[in-house]
């Protein structure tokens, strides 16, 4: 197979509203953060198998005044004390209007992390529950899975090669695949 093969997984970086946590809008209150059903079971299986794990974000609150980065960095530090440690972490501040290289479906944030991490980003995987999370990661060489959520639209559904129900079954999705 040579260069055709997929490489081996290393790390599974995640989308945060909607995929590891319940999607609260512009959530900048630590004690709304509620993890999603098993997001917890599929971290600590990843890191048992000793895969690396992160957390990409799109926090466009920040650019439109809703909320600070601390307020941000407040709910990020809920949900690694709640779904953590997480090895990388990585915001975009930016509103879509910004035309940053950093905002999903950009792949600036799963390059970074990637770097971060010391791996290739062919080497990495991103479970998001939108179209843009699975984009950033096929701009970047990796690969994506989606697991949507009542807001993911029909068609970025079957726009996207791997979709799952749940975060466990997109781990297996990716463990097939690795």
């Amino acid at each position: 197979m040579g260069s055709s093969a997929t490489p081996q997984l290393r790390a599974v970086l995640f989308d945060r509203d909607g995929t590891l946590v319940v999607d609260v809008p512009y959530n900048g209150d630590p004690g709304l953060v509620q993890p999603m059903p098993g997001a917890k079971d599929v971290l600590d299986l990843l890191r048992r198998q000793g895969l690396a794990t992160g957390v990409l974000s799109n926090q466009s609150g920040v650019a439109r005044g809703i909320l600070t980065t601390e307020d941000v960095a407040s709910v990020n530090a809920r949900v690694d004390e709640l779904l953590g440690p997480f090895d990388v972490w990585e915001v975009c501040p930016h509103s879509e209007e910004d035309g940053c290289g950093c905002r999903k479906p950009a792949p600036g944030m799963l390059h970074s992390a990637c770097r971060k991490l010391g791996i290739r980003t062919s080497e990495a995987a991103l479970i998001g529950d939108i179209g843009s999370d699975v984009r950033a990661a096929e701009a970047a060489g990796a690969r994506g899975v989606l697991v949507p959520t009542p807001v993911t639209r029909a068609e970025e559904v079957s726009e996207s090669r791997l979709v799952a129900q749940t975060l466990a079954l997109a781990v297996d999705l990716l463990m097939g695949d690795a």
